[in-house]
């Protein structure tokens, strides 16, 4: 009812509805699959980040480089490239991965960078 206590009439939509959800739906359809891809992204470059992490803190105990690597590759995401260098004073650890959704082979790939850097105890330079 409205306020002057008559019925309000209810006319059809005519099919509007269905019209403004087939625009709308493959915007929402992109919109999705942005917000996943970015959310792969966003945890590759958190498992850099990781792996580089844990990649310097082995190599500035003394760890050698070659197992440094391998353990640092298996904590990485697939197909990563590392870089570890030790010196008197610090030890870095490169981390870098490039990736692209699973179900978007014909997208461009996005590199994941991280580095590490830590404090090389007394003897590990070797």
């Amino acid at each position: 009812m409205t306020p002057g206590g008559t019925v309000a009439s209810v006319r059809p939509s005519k099919g509007s509805v269905t019209a403004e959800t087939a625009v709308v739906l493959p915007a929402v359809v992109v919109m999705l699959a942005a917000a996943l891809w970015a959310v792969a992204a966003v945890g590759a470059q958190l498992e850099c980040v990781d792996a580089a992490r844990a990649g310097a803190r082995a190599a500035s105990r003394g760890e050698s480089l070659e197992r440094v690597r391998g353990g640092v590759l298996a904590a990485a995401p697939a197909g990563a490239h590392v870089v570890v260098t030790r010196s008197v004073e610090v030890t870095r650890v490169e981390v870098s991965a490039s990736i692209r959704p699973h179900w978007g082979a014909s997208l461009p790939a996005v590199t994941v960078r991280a580095t590490a850097v830590s404090a090389t105890e007394p003897g590990a330079e070797r």
